[in-house]
């Protein structure tokens, strides 16, 4: 009986020696398709961004506000426009690449204010134009845009050495204001309001009225925006 449980050992052996590198292999595969996984959530990630600033464009915004607004805590919800005054101004005196970098600039802004706060996403429109949406108490609401104004406007030296002041008009619509609205009407309302300040109709801070929300519209855009004239995409 000894004899024969020896003979059975190396079979076991060999058992067990054949099964180890079907794990490892295994363990491989799995690892090498988490990181394709991986790499394909970033491509994806990379492709929603804004190549100049880094921000996301309007359609995760929208997303953004909307869910925002399913919370259950919709009234604290402030959806902003923010647009600076004189990138024309910059690109004829400095050239574009001036303009880019001060759009950088103004993306890496936003994206500081909003790093402390994860119910906030910043994004870019277009041009040196930005949306924003965040949930403010309304106690500090005033507050904390009156600061982000502040940070946007702050001078810029160029690479040149030239030192470029800064003024952003902002718009902002508030949904405690406009219950029941979505986030493409709260947007078209802050929309409205940025350019009541750009304007100087109104003054900053500025915030939508159920007749910015509903502002008319030409060709899907609005009235005295550049390019109004042109039929929608």
């Amino acid at each position: 009986m000894p004899a024969a449980i020896r003979l059975r050992q190396p079979v076991r052996t060999l058992i067990l020696a054949a099964t180890v590198p079907l794990a490892l292999a295994a363990v491989v595969d799995d690892i090498r398709a988490r990181r394709r996984a991986d790499a394909a959530v970033r491509l994806a990630d990379a492709a929603r961004r804004c190549p100049l600033t880094g921000l996301y464009g309007r359609d995760i915004l929208v997303d953004h506000i909307d869910h925002l607004l399913s919370t259950g805590h919709g009234d604290d919800v402030h959806v902003l426009v923010l647009d600076g005054d004189d990138l024309k101004g910059v690109n004829d005196t400095f050239g574009h690449a001036a303009g880019d970098a001060l759009i950088r600039i103004y993306g890496r802004r936003l994206a500081r204010w909003t790093s402390g706060r994860p119910d906030a996403c910043a994004a870019r429109l277009g041009g040196d134009e930005f949306g924003l949406a965040v949930r403010l108490p309304a106690p500090a609401a005033l507050e904390d845009l009156a600061a982000l104004r502040d940070l946007m406007q702050q001078p810029v030296t160029l690479d040149n050495g030239h030192v470029v002041a800064l003024t952003m008009s902002i718009g902002f619509a508030c949904a405690g204001d406009l219950p029941g609205e979505d986030a493409s009407r709260l947007l078209r309302g802050a929309d409205a309001a940025m350019y009541e300040v750009k304007s100087a109709r109104e003054s900053f801070p500025y915030r939508a009225t159920y007749a910015d929300a509903y502002a008319e519209t030409v060709n899907g855009r609005r009235e005295g925006r550049p390019g109004a004239h042109l039929p929608a995409a």
